[in-house]
């Protein structure tokens, strides 16, 4: 049996990279420091401890958002294989599973319910990064392209 190949990518939605991040934080730095050592040569100089503690607590919440901006799962089925990949942070995850068993399933309809994908006793939990109809899409895309290598969906049925 021929399955398609199927590359299914789902990251988190975020509107900076981590450069783009670092970016503002160097101009957010320089200006603050900056009018803060005027402020200190004046004679001011806790204008200046303020302003580090700002920094310094701004850089903390970048480095947290920068951390997880390239967050992402990704579902790829080709060649007799269906590889589930999770990048959380520094962590990465991959767990290959048979598509020839591989039974996939939404338990819930809620935000929080995640799509459950069950292969000779391995389960897998994607979809974090998806709102429900995305997430019922997703299921119907993989029952459609495990089809043609699973057991579990014979041509003749429908998806859902």
């Amino acid at each position: 049996m021929d399955t398609p190949p199927l590359d299914w990518l789902m990251k988190r939605n975020c509107s900076l990279t981590p450069r783009q991040a670092l970016l503002v934080y160097a101009l957010l730095c320089t200006a603050t420091l900056g009018i803060a050592l005027v402020f200190t040569l004046r004679g001011a100089w806790m204008v200046l401890a303020f302003a580090i503690v700002e920094t310094t607590a701004v850089g903390a919440a970048l480095l947290h958002y920068s951390r997880h901006a390239l967050d992402h799962e990704r579902i790829r089925l080709a060649e007799g294989c269906l590889l589930v990949e999770h990048a959380d942070g520094a962590r990465r995850t991959a767990v290959r599973l048979d598509p020839g068993h591989a039974r996939v399933s939404l338990p819930g309809r809620g935000m929080r319910s995640l799509v459950l994908i069950e292969a000779r006793g391995v389960r897998v939990e994607i979809g974090r990064y998806l709102t429900p109809a995305a997430r019922l899409e997703l299921v119907r895309a993989l029952r459609a392209a495990l089809r043609g290598a699973s057991l579990l969906y014979p041509a003749g049925k429908p998806l859902l």
